[in-house]
């Protein structure tokens, strides 16, 4: 078998940032992926919204160096998750648990930071994150 996911995207939202109760970092955070195509001679955009999960290391830059509107690069592999409520519904989601996170750059021709309540962004060193 084999599950494997590679997704350019936008984060939808801040990271948020817990532990696990052996002291493991995890990050959460949700990204659109945009898809255009064309349907006769209309064109057409297709959004989808995917939640990713990253643990450790990673996990913590992620969670200093990301925030609403970053762009990332995600490779990982996909999880449902089930349960049922209260009330005995059946429910279920499927998320992204990601191996490799790699910060995107900036669009050109904006600077970073500038006239928004963004951070810079992550120094040079931090743009590939290797897996943990």
């Amino acid at each position: 078998m084999f599950n494997k996911v590679i997704l350019i995207g936008n984060l939808t939202r801040d990271p948020e940032m817990r532990y696990t109760p052996q002291g493991t970092s995890v990050c959460s955070f949700g990204i659109a992926v945009n898809r255009k195509y064309k349907q006769g001679e209309e064109s057409k955009e297709e959004v989808t919204f995917i939640n990713i999960v990253v643990f450790g290391k990673q996990a913590e830059s992620c969670g200093q160096y990301l925030n609403k509107g970053s762009s990332a690069l995600i490779e990982g592999r996909l999880r449902e998750n089930r349960w049922e409520t209260d009330d005995g519904q059946k429910r279920s989601r499927h998320e992204v648990i990601a191996e490799n996170v790699r910060f995107m750059p900036r669009k050109q021709g904006a600077p970073s930071g500038a006239g928004t309540s963004e951070p810079a962004g992550p120094p040079d060193e931090y743009t590939d994150i290797e897996p943990f």
